[in-house]
This record gives C-alpha cells, sequence and structure tokens, in this order.
C-alpha cells in the first residue's frame, strides 16, 4: 500500500472522513454528469472525487477506489462535526504565527494534535464542541482561518504543490478540548448576524432602509428555508439584497459577506459556491465582494 493510502486508512479508524484533493490543494474537478446538473445534491453524490469534502469517506474499499483514482493526489479530512475536529489553521506568510503568539498568551490553544504543514505553518486540531463552527477566518487574528463546519484540512504525508515539502504531524499529543474562550473567538463578529438587532439602531438614514436589522435577517432567512435545488439561487439573490445594504450604508461590507459565508454553510454549499454567489450577487449590484 502507498503511503498516501496507509494514512488515509489510519484517519478511516479514527472516524475521520477522508478525501483526496488535486495536486494544487484543489478539490477534484466534478465529472462532466455533476457539472452539466445544477441541481444536483453533491451530498447524495455516490461518485468517488466529485464535490470536494462531500466526497469524504471512512469506507476502506471507497478510500482504496479513490487513491487509486488520484494516486498523486493530497489528503485531506472534512472538519466539522461530520469528523468531530476543529483545526486552527495558521498561516505565517500573512502573520499567523504573531496571532499565534497572542492566542498562546490569552491561554486559547492548549497543547493538542497538531500538524506542521509543508509550507512552513501550522495545524492545531481540537475536538468539535457540539455546536455550529463556521469555516472562516478568525475574527481580529491576522493569518489565522477557523477550519470545521464546511472546511477542510490536508493531512500528513501530503506534499506542499509550491514548497515540494510534506506535511508531518508535530510531537505526540492528544486531540483536546476547545475551551469556552476559543470558541467564543471562532464566532462571527456580533453585527453579523447573532447581535443585529441591538447593533443596528431600528431607523438609520441611508438608502431608505428603515430597519436594516430585519431586512438582513429576513434576507438570510430566505437562504436557510430555501429547498435542495434552489438554494445556490436564492443565496446569489440574498447577495444581491445585501450588497444593497451595503451600498446603503446599514451593513460593514465585512460583516455583510461574512454574514452570507455563515448562512451559506448553513444551507450545506461549499465554499466554492458560496464564493461565487457573494461574488456575483455583489457585482450584479455594483460592489466588489472582496
Amino acid at each position: 500500500m502507498s503511503d498516501l493510502l496507509i494514512a488515509a486508512l489510519d484517519a478511516a479508524e479514527r472516524g475521520w472522513p477522508v478525501f483526496v484533493l488535486g495536486r494544487s490543494k484543489r478539490p477534484v474537478a466534478n465529472c462532466e454528469p455533476c457539472r452539466l446538473d445544477p441541481d444536483h445534491d453533491p451530498a447524495a453524490c455516490g461518485h468517488l472525487t466529485c464535490h470536494g469534502f462531500y466526497a469524504a469517506t471512512t469506507n476502506p474499499d471507497r478510500l482504496t477506489a479513490i487513491i487509486a483514482a488520484v494516486p498523486g493526489g493530497q489528503l485531506a479530512v472534512r472538519t466539522g462535526a461530520v469528523s468531530g475536529l476543529v483545526g486552527v489553521d495558521v498561516d505565517p506568510a500573512h502573520g499567523g504565527d504573531h496571532s499565534l503568539a497572542a492566542l498562546m498568551a490569552d491561554r486559547l490553544v492548549p497543547r493538542t494534535l497538531h500538524v506542521h504543514t509543508g509550507s512552513g505553518g501550522l495545524h492545531l486540531y481540537y475536538r468539535h464542541p457540539g455546536q455550529h463552527i463556521a469555516s472562516r477566518p478568525m475574527p481580529n487574528r491576522p493569518g489565522i482561518d477557523i477550519k470545521a463546519d464546511g472546511g477542510y484540512l490536508v493531512l500528513p504525508p501530503s506534499i506542499h504543490h509550491r514548497t515540494h515539502q510534506p506535511y508531518r504531524w508535530g510531537s505526540a499529543a492528544e486531540l483536546a478540548e476547545m475551551p469556552s474562550a476559543l470558541i467564543a473567538a471562532c464566532q462571527p463578529p456580533p453585527a453579523a448576524v447573532a447581535q443585529l438587532a441591538g447593533t443596528f439602531p431600528t431607523t438609520r438614514s441611508g438608502g431608505g432602509i428603515s430597519h436594516p436589522e430585519l431586512l438582513l435577517s429576513a434576507l438570510l432567512d430566505t437562504v436557510r428555508t430555501a429547498p435542495r435545488g434552489k438554494r445556490r439561487t436564492t443565496l446569489y439573490g440574498a447577495a444581491r439584497g445585501v450588497a444593497r445594504m451595503v451600498a446603503a450604508g446599514v451593513i460593514d461590507h465585512a460583516d455583510a459577506v461574512a454574514a452570507l459565508t455563515d448562512v451559506g454553510l448553513q444551507a450545506a454549499q461549499s465554499q466554492r459556491e458560496i464564493r461565487a454567489a457573494i461574488t456575483g450577487g455583489f457585482r450584479d449590484e455594483g460592489i466588489a465582494a472582496a
């Protein structure tokens, strides 16, 4: 057996669903039938390598077939409630080392199972707390991303596509629980969703929008309640509505994107689908998505 297959089977024994990325750390391209069906449900697709982390499995026979189909790929674990894992992804190239030092000083990141990445970064693994933890940049912590529900992380012994260096497990450590303070630090900015009513006044000048908190809540609810097969287009429509709120000055751009990303993940959309919907919706309202 190849080292990649041995690692995949080891992860599966831990109960971690894994799949294979292409050489460039991106999901393997969907097959033609999946690409041509816009209402295709990725979670119900039985194809070996389509739809990114939706292909993740703990089935040894499927894993053997997946790795045989993509022998030069990179092994990845699907994070979130499905695997019981939350990852703290530290990228030194964007200031992650400084942010990690601050987290350590505040005792937010206890010693735990970890991986040294092929690009000189670090992945810290914690037990999923059972509540929804979205995959997103950690607020106010440059260079640190949270990989949880709706996300994935590359596993050893994958080889980084640029540096050609391997991902390596760190010195032995048990998978630690997430401290409550770390859970809180992973939550979106309060203005994004949870505390809109307290953040926005009930009336605020700007584009004639008198109750922005109610409008935003209604737009996000359309995505949460959209039927299967309509979620992608509904998210796009919601993004257009939220873009108008940004243009009116009643919601911050970053908070708007965070709220749409979070609700897209709740509606079981992939990161790629979410980005496309937000980018398209904002663009069609004359606003850059980033």
